[in-house]
């Protein structure tokens, strides 16, 4: 950037940009933002508007400042930081070049306006505190741990430690859009997150704590529920709040207090299972209705539907408190009258929790005031509703949310006093202020209303006493008032006007009367904006005051909307309070997928029965292609995170044990940016769940081993599930195509084969869906590439050489490849027939007819012996 020294306005924009080299610099001039510079060059490219340049050669570009939202959305979008540079000082008053300050910094993270943000999904801004040196490409490694979120938007302010869980996990979970990091941690971030650098000294623990505590105005924060294991977590904090700081130099006064949230009361869902179970994101980038969150979403507020993405995302782990949950829906679905009397109410009420926060950091409009103001006069409706519902039956939930719910009546008849009807978008559009509610400011409205009146009175009167009959009295922008006479009665005029304006038809005068008028009518204008801003900002101020009410509010309102909408669905797609406790047993009785279900006619989808228990752990699932095996494995995952969430699930009867960990490996994918093929993904997901799983997980398989040749990928699938049977002994569903992994329950004690059903007719085959006892005696591979469109010629070419792999398990003929003698073969080669049994052998050598009764009894309890002996060897 060359050095420009030519004019002070560019001096001042060099002296702001210094401080400010990181970010694109949004200049106020007038009614534009300008860049210049770099800035401009990436602007234009990133925004597709003009590159010009100042008569220096100075390139720049600039956006309307009413339209700058949409453009500082787009550079958001881009990853981009803009720093806001304002006029800080009224342009009139200003003696020489107007102030400019820069009043806050945007960056994904740090977005305050609506005009940035999606209602339904919270924007958090991260920071992680690991220790120094190479973290890992996942930010594991030794050493404490911790994390801290902020939405800046409605206040939400969240600490965790991170003992067990992986850094892109906790970081996918929250959504982060944006990831404070120390200088000296190496860690590679999700795909579109912005990463930002602090000093490591920012994120001390005892700074932050006498930060906190100093915020807060408390000597302590014991009762925050912070103890040792957040140390890092609260160090992570104190670098946020001070990163922060710099961002919103106006400060943070709507910063809620901070909440602490522990991992050993929730479970575990990874990224894999989340994806895999599509929760809140289809696989299919795009595709509508696909999700389970799109499926039971019936809540009417902001707050609600983030909330229940929340809850979605961390199900719980405790049946105490997930009971709470579930009495309160409950209680919601069966009193249909209540719930709708609530859900009424509540469609009334906007995003409490982010207006305030815009009011609190003096931010909102006249129309977002007008919002709070129609939202807190419908709280009375919603919390007479709470009180019918929770009166009729007993909910410990649903009695807390009535402590809570504050009905801001003082706020909300503060505000219908003091606002019109329907406030302007801007305070500059005037007519904010409701007539009654402040003196000064009617008479100041009489006096610029009365003009019209006292106009036309002065214009009678003047035609009278000049005897002029066409004088009239007019106004424009460069004389002000005035008034016209035309040439035909200029001898009239009297000596007292004095002329302003020549035109072709007369001429134009004023006097000292209209001159006085003019100056009282114009200054009225002046003093009435000037007024009813000072009655606006008072009122902004009080809202802002009452800040936390209006946010505890809005946290009993988002649950009280949850749990209403958890009901209304329940009842309208008949799922059912599932049984949640301590025990082991998994049991659904006609479960279904809660999302496949609403895309197929009614009643059309086929509910199957699951159990796990211990003595039946690990179900192996066989069944052919296009059977639903994967839709079974997925929908019993569905109905896990429902339950511990805290919602009914799709069943006519549901028990859950609680899950400490839910893992899912279903379908191929591959990471070719790093190096990973489709198998190393799988042995990858394979491996995090082998080494994470404990006996109260709950472990989806579908098809493992696929990526490699048949007898390695048998082998690595008879292993894991070994594995997960012996050694962790946790719940386990297995859906292969390997039919010789059915052989496992007979070494297995508590494997179970399961199969889904086909009716096989010969031509045609049908798939019922159903889940039942048994194995699949084969995969029907090639009735589905027929069902698929593969030619005739190819799916007759595909019987055949399946006919002749089953029988000689050669295509080319020719001498069959041999064995490594040192090689044990876990099964025969398929074709290949096995080795002879001895006491088969026997068995067939025996002449029955020629044994007495009593020598057939001992040849039998022989034989038994024998075969008990070689069971305990085997």
């Amino acid at each position: 950037m060359t050095q420009d020294v030519s004019t002070p306005l560019m001096q001042q924009w060099r002296e702001i940009k210094a401080r400010h080299q990181d970010k694109i610099l949004f200049y106020r001039m007038g009614d534009f933002y300008e860049v210049f510079y770099d800035d401009a060059l990436l602007a234009s490219k990133l925004l597709n508007i003009t590159l010009t340049s100042r008569g220096d050669g100075v390139p720049m570009a600039g956006v309307p400042v009413r339209a700058a939202t949409e453009y500082l959305r787009q550079l958001i979008a881009c990853g981009q930081r803009v720093a806001i540079c304002e006029q800080v000082e009224d342009p009139k008053l200003a003696k020489g070049l107007v102030r400019r300050e820069v009043i806050e910094t945007i960056t994904p993270g740090a977005l305050l306006d609506d005009g940035y943000l999606e209602g339904k999904r919270n924007n958090f801004l991260v920071a992680l505190a690991l220790p120094a040196g190479a973290a890992g490409g996942r930010g594991e490694g030794t050493g404490p741990r911790g994390l801290a979120a902020i939405d800046l938007s409605t206040g939400e302010f969240l600490l965790e430690a991170l003992a067990d869980r992986s850094i892109e996990d906790a970081l996918l979970a929250l959504g982060a859009a944006e990831v404070v990091l120390p200088v000296d941690v190496e860690l590679r971030l999700p795909d579109g997150v912005l990463e930002t650098r602090r000093e490591r000294w920012e994120f001390d623990a005892e700074l932050a704590r006498e930060e906190i505590a100093r915020r807060f105005r408390v000597a302590s924060l014991d009762g925050f529920g912070i103890g040792s294991t957040e140390a890092p977590a609260l160090g992570a904090a104190g670098a946020l709040l001070r990163y922060l700081g710099e961002l919103q130099p106006a400060g943070l006064p709507h910063l809620a207090r901070p909440v602490v949230r522990r991992s050993e009361g929730r479970l575990h869902v990874d990224e894999m299972t989340r994806r895999n179970l599509e929760l809140v994101e289809p696989l299919r980038a795009g595709t509508r209705n696909a999700t389970l969150l799109e499926a039971i979403d019936c809540t009417v507020t902001p707050m609600g539907a983030r909330l229940l993405r929340q809850w979605l995302l961390a199900p719980l782990a405790d049946p105490a408190e997930i009971n709470r949950r579930l009495d309160a829906v409950e209680v919601a679905a069966r009193d249909t009258l209540g719930r709708g009397r609530i859900r009424e109410a509540l469609e009334g009420v906007r995003d409490l929790e982010r207006l305030g926060g815009r009011a609190a950091a003096g931010r909102a409009t006249p129309r977002e005031l007008g919002a709070l103001r129609d939202s807190f006069q419908r709280l009375p409706d919603v919390l007479e509703g709470l009180r019918s519902l929770a009166g009729r039956e007993r909910s410990t939930a649903l009695g807390a949310l009535l402590e809570e719910l504050d009905p801001l009546g003082d706020l909300a008849a503060e505000l219908a006093r003091g606002l019109v009807d329907r406030p302007p978008v801007a305070l500059a559009d005037g007519g904010v202020i409701r007539p009654g509610y402040d003196g000064e400011l009617d008479e100041l409205r009489q006096l610029r209303d009365g003009g019209k009146q006292y106009l036309a009175a002065l214009q009678e009167r003047e035609r009278e006493r000049t005897g002029i009959p066409s004088l009239k009295v007019g106004f424009n922008k460069v004389f002000g008032y005035y008034l016209e006479v035309t040439h035909t009665h200029k001898s009239r005029v009297p000596p007292e006007y004095e002329r302003r304006q020549t035109l072709a038809s007369g001429e134009r005068y004023v006097t000292p009367e209209l001159k006085a008028y003019e100056e009282k009518i114009l200054g009225a204008e002046e003093r009435i904006a000037a007024r009813e801003g000072e009655l606006f900002a008072a009122l902004r101020a009080r809202v802002g005051a009452a800040i936390e009410r209006i946010q505890r509010t809005a946290r009993a309102l988002a649950r009280l909307d949850v749990w209403t909408a958890l009901a209304d669905g329940a009842v309208r797609h008949r799922y059912v309070r599932p049984v949640v406790d301590h025990g082991f047993e998994l049991a659904l009785k006609g479960s279904r997928h809660p999302v496949i279900e609403r895309l197929m006619p009614r009643e059309s989808f086929i509910p199957n029965d699951v159990e796990f228990s211990p003595a039946a752990r690990v179900l192996l699932v066989t069944g052919p292609n296009m059977a639903g095996k994967s839709t079974i494995l997925r929908q019993i995952g569905l109905c896990v995170v429902l339950a511990q969430m805290g919602a009914f699930v799709p069943a006519e009867a549901a028990r859950i044990g609680v899950v400490d960990r839910l893992f899912t490996r279903v379908g191929a994918s591959d990471n070719l940016a790093q190096g990973q093929s489709t198998f190393m993904v799988e042995m990858s997901e394979t491996g995090a769940i082998l080494h994470n799983a404990t006996a109260r997980s709950l472990v989806l398989l579908d098809e493992i081993g696929r990526g490699t040749s048949t007898y390695d990928g048998v082998a690595i699938a008879w292993a894991v599930t070994e594995h997960l049977h012996d050694r962790v002994g946790c719940k386990t569903m297995f859906a292969t195509h390997y039919h010789e992994l059915t052989q496992l329950p007979e070494r297995l004690q508590h494997a179970r084969n399961l199969t889904v059903a086909v009716r096989d007719t010969g031509d045609t085959v049908v798939f019922l869906h159903r889940l039942q006892p048994g194995a699949a005696d084969r995969s029907y591979g090639i009735h589905v590439a027929q069902l698929a469109g593969l030619p005739a010629r190819v799916i007759a070419r595909a019987e055949e050489v399946l006919a002749t792999l089953e029988g000689d398990h050669r295509v080319v003929p020719g001498r069959p490849p041999t064995r490594d003698p040192g090689q044990l073969a876990l099964f025969a080669e398929r074709g290949e027939p096995p080795a002879p049994d001895p006491m088969v052998e026997e068995l067939r050598a025996l002449d029955v007819n020629a044994l007495t009764p009593l020598e057939a009894l001992n040849r039998l309890a022989e034989l038994q012996r024998r075969a008990a002996a070689s069971r305990e060897r085997g």
